[in-house]
């Protein structure tokens, strides 16, 4: 499956923000990419640019597909709630963000990359699907032969700030999904009412 690799900074200082996490070449050049950088003159972005960026923003963020996204936003729709609301709900689910939210990897790319390897396990059963949606009591652990990766060990060691609605065991290696997080639980800074302007057009 086609998945962006370029370099993620261009990506960030398109958006304005280091949507991929702290970064050193952003905070240097935190400025739209282009030839002609700070100096050039851009144009006002109409109404539908601006909801179309904040879309693009949103799938960069989670690393996810126009195809998937679109699905996603369409589950949101037919699942009672703020569509909005319901769709950020759903991305926060996913098993690899999960596993992001849990520190045991440092980036959302990474967390799939240990689903797709077989590294993750819910509820004791190795899953390796990173779009697996998780429901609340779900238990999400690193495989026994896996807590030995180095990668692992160095991404749980960082002090990283853990989300209410997520409990973690560093023992064990083993975190609870508790809840299906409210949105004002989400530190992602997306405005979804912009992504449900755009899909209702």
């Amino acid at each position: 499956m086609a998945r962006y690799i370029g370099p993620k900074t261009r990506i960030a200082r398109k958006f304005g923000e280091p949507i991929y996490g702290a970064d050193k070449y952003f905070e240097k050049k935190n400025y739209p990419p282009g030839f002609h950088g700070p100096s050039r003159r851009r144009r006002k972005l109409s109404e539908y640019g601006v909801q179309l960026k904040e879309k693009q923003k949103a799938k960069y963020t989670y690393g996810i597909l126009e195809k998937q996204f679109s699905n996603t936003f369409k589950k949101a729709q037919r699942t009672k709630g703020v569509t909005g609301e319901v769709l950020l709900q759903l991305l926060e689910s996913r098993l690899d963000n999960v596993v992001y939210r849990l520190g045991i990897s440092k980036t959302r790319a990474g967390a799939r990359q240990l689903v797709n390897h077989r590294h993750i396990t819910v509820n004791g059963q190795v899953v390796n699907i990173p779009s697996y949606s998780l429901k609340p009591g779900d238990v999400v652990g690193v495989r026994e032969k896996s807590k030995s990766l180095e990668v692992i060990l160095d991404s749980v060691a960082s002090a990283r700030p853990r989300l209410a609605w997520l409990e973690w065991d560093q023992a064990d290696m083993v975190g609870k999904f508790i809840n299906i997080p409210e949105r004002t639980d989400i530190p992602e800074n997306i405005k979804e009412q912009l992504i449900v302007e755009l899909y209702s057009k």
